[in-house]
Formats: C-alpha cells, structure tokens, sequence
C-alpha cells in the first residue's frame, strides 16, 4: 500500500466514524483539541499530517493506530 493509499483510506476511516458519531469537524476539533483545518486534512488523506495530532483525533473517535510486521493479517483485514 502506497502512503496515498495509506492515507486515504485512514481519512475515509475517520470521517464515516466521525458520521457515525454524529460529529462535525469542529466538533472533533474541538474535542481532540486539533484545529478543524487538521481534521480536513486528515479526511482528505493529506499525506503531510503529524503524528501526535493524528493520535488524538483518533483516540477521541475511540479508534487506534496498529503497527504490524508487512503480510500479517488479522481477522478484521481485508485481503
């Protein structure tokens, strides 16, 4: 997977669970104490996002970051 990929698809990842919750961007940004600019970003797929704000838009969603040995598969992967 390309970061482009990579980022795309943790954007879309994050808006549908944003949705799910009912909350708009400024809500998260407020939440997450993250400009609103950044949580575009991230939807967008921007591949220039930092880290440490990443993680808590994240942890505020109640979603995570894993990292895992490349060909590893877990239950919830996709093929």
């Amino acid at each position: 997977m390309s970061p482009r990929e990579f980022t795309e698809s943790l954007g879309a990842k994050v808006r549908a669970r944003r949705s799910s919750l009912s909350l708009s961007q400024s809500d998260l940004a407020d939440l997450a104490g993250v400009s609103e600019r950044f949580v575009r970003f991230v939807e967008q797929g921007k591949t220039t996002v930092q880290l440490e704000p990443l993680l808590a838009v994240l942890g505020t969603l109640g979603l995570e970051l894993m990292v895992q040995p490349a060909g590893t598969r877990t239950a919830n992967s996709r093929p």
